[in-house]
């Protein structure tokens, strides 16, 4: 890719997330880097560039037009997409990167769209060079590093392996509640791709060749937790996550063990917490519910935000989040890996980790693993990326567990 105008570009630039990226390319990347900035309308492309005081090439480009998206993939090293939802606009973009050879980032959390990337273009990606690599935010970046770097604190195999939110302050945007009502859709119009989206191995490399380890649903009352000792409620994200995690072991030959067992959760501490790991699990089934349901949903649709929206940047800024990851090793050692960020999760952490993202692809290459296709943050983009965002201030920390 030598011969290309560009180190990354970043698609879907007038988006909520997408402006949030271009601010932090423009405080993060290196000098004589190489960035230009693309979407569909020209004059919105221009109000971006004037806001962020830069000269970055802008590139007009169409989801529903082949051509364009060819001329936009073939331009550039890699490709930063956010538009959304995936599903619905982000295989043409895939299918371009897969055939030019370029390597390509999202945000995605969006089961049936990985499923369907995966199916069409592994091996069209893995024959041209090119890393897809979904899921570069809060979906699915921790949940993939802290498992990795478990596994090689541990020096070997993991076996119960749980992430658990200790902390966690952020609002939600347009687009990811937009992602949100499209998989209700998709579950309510099709039986089988709700089978598939509640499937712990959904994005597995090989269905068959899973182990058998029982009931890995993802949790969806409250329980006390066995290997942390504490109160535990599900987590809305567990879902999606879980899934990624899965692929990430599977594709590396499932060098975390055919025994691991992940899932994610909300911790709760002091003496409500089992009343406060109800009432959180009730209301994420009841926004849920809304979401399916016709005067429910029409009374959400008013009061949360539009696709576009998004916190504020004073809420962005007071947003952060705070995870433990355990984990048994097979010889019996407990482990765990801390991470933690400033800033809305979604948002303000998001930007920096699909920032970071983008720039290892463009410029770490000779250092990341050395595989193409459809990856994982973990497969794709590893120990370089845990260096870059732990430079960027967030925190991962990893060691025997304490007590």
């Amino acid at each position: 890719m030598s011969g290309r105008d560009f180190d990354v570009v970043l698609f879907g630039a007038t988006s909520f997330v997408g402006r949030l990226t271009a601010r932090y390319l423009l405080g993060a990347a290196p000098d004589g880097a190489r960035v230009a900035l693309a979407g569909r309308s020209q004059q919105r492309l221009q109000e971006l560039r004037s806001s962020l005081g830069v000269e970055w090439p802008l590139l007009v480009a169409d989801v529903d037009d082949p051509d364009s998206l060819a001329s936009l993939a073939q331009s550039t090293r890699v490709l930063a997409s956010t538009v959304g939802p995936y599903r619905r606009y982000g295989i043409p973009v895939v299918e371009a990167c897969a055939r030019a050879g370029t390597h390509y980032a999202d945000l995605t959390g969006e089961v049936l769209f990985i499923r369907e990337s995966i199916d069409r273009f592994h091996e069209q990606a893995t024959e041209s060079g090119a890393k897809i690599v979904h899921s570069c935010g809060f979906d699915s970046i921790p949940s993939d590093l802290g498992v990795m770097l478990l596994h090689e604190a541990a020096g070997g195999e993991l076996e119960e392996t749980t992430l658990v939110v200790r902390a966690l302050r952020g609002g939600a945007s347009g687009g990811t509640l937009a992602s949100i009502k499209l998989m209700i859709e998709d579950r309510k119009r099709d039986p089988s791709l709700a089978a598939l989206i509640d499937d712990p191995y959904a994005l597995s490399p090989d269905r068959g060749a899973e182990p058998d380890l029982g009931d890995e649903r993802d949790l969806l009352g409250v329980e006390r937790d066995e290997l942390t000792g504490g109160w535990v409620g599900p987590f809305v994200m567990a879902q999606f996550n879980t899934r990624v995690v899965r692929r990430s072991n599977a594709l590396l030959g499932w060098a975390y063990g055919r025994k691991l067992r992940y899932r994610e959760v909300m911790g709760f501490g002091g003496p409500l917490a089992p009343a406060l790991a109800a009432g959180t699990a009730a209301g994420m089934g009841a926004m849920l519910l809304g979401l399916q349901f016709g005067p429910a949903a029409t009374v959400l649709d008013r009061v949360l935000p539009a696709p576009g929206e998004g916190p504020g940047e004073r809420a962005r800024e007071r947003g952060h989040f705070r995870i433990e990851t355990h984990a048994r090793s097979a010889g019996g050692e407990h482990w765990v890996c801390r991470i933690a960020a400033n800033g809305d999760p979604g948002y303000k952490a998001t930007a920096v980790m699909f920032g970071e993202s983008a720039m290892a692809l463009a410029y770490d290459g000779e250092r990341l693993p050395a595989t193409a296709g459809v990856l994982t943050p973990a497969t794709a983009l590893a120990g370089p990326l845990v260096e870059r965002l732990r430079a960027a201030g967030h925190t991962y920390e990893v060691g025997p567990a304490r007590g």
